[in-house]
């Protein structure tokens, strides 16, 4: 879909972008903080930014309590929603075009003017525990947290997160809310229709009652490999597994696309080279690999599930696969066809609001910059075998990487596996 991208500078010192999407019917916003769980003050209240999410939406200047809100934001169908991750507690709202200063007004209620309380705080406590107690009965979420644990990052498993929960008091939440929603800690985005509309946003933004703060750093992590682990659950039929390989700087978007082309052609589809092969064996329903990165790291991601005894034959065939890569036995006629799925995926998901405002989140909350979106055709359409292959060696040659398995099975099947990998490494 056709947009206008704007970057603004705000007095106040927050930064964002004014996307006009000429037409559009909606308008959508997104207010980033650098304020997620590796900003807490102490591991010991790790959860706290996660709290504190899902206490933004209770009382604040002008509403009793959360029901109060919800009631006036959505009662023409406007919609809002937030979310924690390590680095970032973002917020989002998507209303019809004729309210949006409403809807915007009530946003920076939530943000920037929560009036926090006990009731709400032990209420939410209970919500969050019992989230990330959900969480425990997923595999596929358990094998993340303890290996970036064991690769170095600040990060806590979930039972862990949920005994800082105790620890948490109102002040504590008070707190993380003051340090880090601040003006020169937000970014912003506004994506919809905006002709005749950009000076009044602009000022609706400056008047949002946030002290001046800082842009808070993203923390730095000294990644090194790990002995393979295992989280045994007795009631697991299957073997959840996952394994990262991680290097020490961000990746261009030229690099990250050809990482994304190389995983289409390793798991992306049923003819893929690893997924759709063991697919056809009948040794694995599900898998899939992908690339993430910040202005620091990136890492390689591969994960699934298999049973115990298909385990050693679908890690042959990772091997095999990657060290087919590593020597450059990759097929221009694979690139391109990959090429032709992200060119079609791509304008599929650029046609509201809401996924050209995504298209430009990440990337700008994490680097303070952007790259149009119209300009990924061309960095696809540049990527050729070398600049896969340098990559894959890069990776795998980084000196960072672990495997996190989930079963009910003895460890000496996970470094079995492991073994298999280091093969390449």
């Amino acid at each position: 879909m056709k947009h206008i991208i704007e970057e603004v500078k705000l007095k106040s010192g927050a930064r964002g972008l004014l996307i006009d999407v000429p037409g559009a019917g909606v308008m959508n916003f997104h207010a980033i903080f650098r304020a997620g769980n590796r900003f807490t003050k102490s591991p010991e209240i790790y959860e706290v930014a996660h709290l504190m999410e899902h206490m933004a939406f209770g009382e604040n200047a002008e509403f009793s309590d959360e029901q109060a809100y919800e009631s006036e934001f959505t009662k023409n169908g406007a919609y809002h929603n937030a979310w924690t991750s390590d680095y970032f507690i973002a917020y989002e709202a998507e209303c019809a075009d004729f309210e949006w200063e409403r809807v915007l007004r009530l946003q920076e209620l939530a943000i920037a003017r929560p009036k926090f309380n006990e009731k709400e705080m032990s209420a939410e406590k209970g919500n969050v525990r019992s989230e990330l107690t959900g969480y425990q009965n997923d595999y596929s979420r358990l094998i993340w947290p303890k290996l970036q644990q064991e690769l170095g990052e600040k990060a806590l498993t979930y039972s862990e997160r949920i005994k800082t929960l105790r620890n948490i008091t109102l002040e504590d939440v008070q707190e993380h809310h003051d340090r880090t929603h601040t003006a020169e800690n937000m970014r912003f985005i506004v994506c919809g229709g905006l002709e005749g509309r950009k000076d009044k946003i602009v000022d609706m933004l400056e008047g949002w009652h946030l002290a001046k703060g800082e842009h808070l750093e993203i923390p730095k992590t000294d990644y090194h490999s790990t002995k393979p682990i295992l989280i045994r659950r007795k009631d697991a039929s299957n073997l959840s597994f996952g394994f990262s390989f991680v290097i020490n700087r961000d990746l261009s978007q030229r690099e990250y696309q050809a990482m994304a082309i190389l995983n289409h052609i390793l798991n992306g589809t049923m003819s893929s080279k690893i997924f759709g092969t063991a697919r056809s064996r009948g040794i694995v329903y599900g898998m899939g690999s992908e690339v993430g990165c910040d202005s620091l790291a990136s890492n390689w991601d591969f994960d699934g599930e298999v049973n115990a005894e298909n385990a050693s034959e679908l890690f042959d065939l990772i091997v095999i696969e990657l060290t087919r890569v590593m020597n450059g036995d990759i097929s221009e006629a694979d690139i391109n066809q990959a090429k032709t799925y992200a060119f079609g995926r791509l304008q599929m998901l650029a046609q509201t609001a809401d996924q050209i405002s995504n298209g430009y989140l990440q990337g700008y909350a994490l680097r303070d910059k952007y790259e149009l979106l119209d300009d990924l055709p061309k960095a696809i359409d540049s990527i050729d075998k070398s600049a896969i292959v340098s990559l894959v060696r890069e990776f795998i040659e980084s000196g960072a990487s672990g495997l996190s398995v989930v079963g009910n099975i003895n460890k000496a099947l996970v470094d079995e596996l492991w073994n298999r990998i280091l093969q390449i490494i």
